[in-house]
């Protein structure tokens, strides 16, 4: 959430950021509805300091034996009363409203993020890996994994509906493979702390991450008002929600294997075949907790863990710095890692990590208390995929593929599959 006093002493930098993500301007409307607020709450300190001396003055005239004076003032001090319940309602309605606006706005982009309108304007910034050579035509991950009996797409229709699968045997235990590896990664040599948080949510949780109210549609919610977790950011981040840190005890990295679930609202049509977009899927998340000052420098160091487990599963990939019109609600930059699939021909999302300065936190109201001041001030938090376990499954199926439809496993893997080296010989 966004500061209502940097609205209003910086409103064209507000609105040019919010051109620049392809909305519209807000500046003047915020603006105004924080006048009204205020403006509101000055006439009701008026009338409580009347009120106060009113009745004051009641006890003077009554002292002064001036009872008609006195009815008076009764009579001055009842109405103020009645304006202040009245005003106090007022103010709540206000408020509300306000802070609903400033709720739906995203974050502001850093300046060094490019301009665009939509992925196509996205930048690459690094390469890692080396495309594999095939002497044959190269099957996508689905083509594979049906030949295998690995991958069962019309049971896990007939248990939950489309956008769900059931995998079975070697490529269940890959896949389970893949998250032992990228949990021991993290922890051992990255320095991020396991842990194991609910699946479900509370309205607080979800709205301190910046997922409530705006993408209320894209969740999944249970009958007694929880929430299914769309990613393990949202309970992580809020495990600082109305805390007051010292500054020596960040940053704080955390990392959680969940199971995580989508809508996938507004998604029809859209890599309908295959495994690559679920309903249900599991993820490693890596969030960061930092001052205000290390969270740039932890955004870099982020990515680079993440494209560390790309690098040692041997997979060819891209990071991209998204522009103003791909980035995400929240964030203030995101590098997107794209791994090569050799099956499609093309390059596909496997990581997104952005750094989202004070956002969340003002939502979450997780503050900090710096060495050398006495004053708190909002944590920053960091969030990045460590990676999404579904997609680096489709990626090593497809690069490690053989002529014959069977599948290598990558020297990373082969501690986690119990002396497999080659699934489906």
């Amino acid at each position: 959430m966004l500061d209502i006093r940097w609205i209003r002493d910086n409103p064209e930098k507000l609105d040019e950021a919010l051109r620049s993500r392809g909305a519209e301007a807000e500046s003047a409307r915020l603006i105004a509805l924080d006048e009204a607020r205020r403006t509101h709450i000055a006439k009701l300190q008026e009338a409580q300091t009347r009120r106060n001396s009113a009745s004051k003055e009641i006890g003077a005239a009554m002292a002064a034996n001036d009872p008609a004076k006195a009815e008076a003032l009764k009579a001055e001090v009842a109405e103020i009363k009645s304006f202040i319940q009245t005003g106090e309602a007022t103010e709540r309605e206000l408020s509300e409203k306000l802070n609903d606006s400033l709720a739906r706005l995203p974050n502001i982009p850093l300046d060094d993020v490019p301009v665009g309108a939509d992925e196509n304007d996205n930048v690459e910034v690094r390469r890692g890996g080396e495309k594999p050579a095939f002497d044959f035509q190269p099957k996508e991950h689905f083509e594979l994994g049906e030949a295998l009996g690995g991958m069962d797409f019309e049971t896990g229709a007939k248990i939950s509906g489309s956008r769900f699968t059931v995998l079975r045997g070697q490529i269940a235990r890959l896949e389970r493979a893949l998250g032992q590896f990228m949990l021991d990664l993290h922890t051992g040599e990255h320095g991020y702390t396991e842990v194991q948080p609910p699946l479900l949510v509370r309205d607080e949780a979800a709205y301190g991450t910046d997922k409530l109210p705006k993408f209320a549609d894209d969740l999944f919610r249970t009958t007694d008002g929880r929430w299914l977790i769309p990613t393990a950011e949202v309970p992580l981040t809020y495990t600082v929600a109305d805390d007051i840190l010292a500054q020596d005890a960040l940053p704080i990295r955390m990392t959680a294997l969940t199971a995580c679930f989508r809508s996938e609202a507004g998604s029809a049509g859209r890599d309908t075949r295959g495994y690559l977009r679920q309903h249900q899927f599991y993820k490693v998340e890596l969030v960061s907790i930092t001052d205000a000052d290390s969270s740039l420098d932890e955004h870099e160091r982020m990515t680079e863990c993440a494209e560390k487990v790309l690098e040692k599963l041997g997979l060819h990939f891209r990071t991209m710095v998204l522009c103003t019109g791909d980035m995400g609600f929240g964030a203030r930059k995101t590098y997107d890692i794209e791994v090569w699939l050799p099956g499609q021909n093309a390059y596909r999302e496997i990581s997104s990590c952005s750094v989202c300065g004070d956002f969340q936190s003002r939502r979450m109201n997780a503050r900090y208390r710096p060495d050398s001041d006495r004053d708190t001030r909002f944590v920053h938090t960091l969030n990045g995929s460590g990676v999404a376990l579904g997609r680096a499954l489709i990626a090593v199926m497809e690069n490690y593929q053989n002529a014959d439809g069977t599948i290598r496993v990558p020297d990373a893997l082969k501690p986690y599959m119990g002396g497999i080296d080659v699934i489906g010989e």
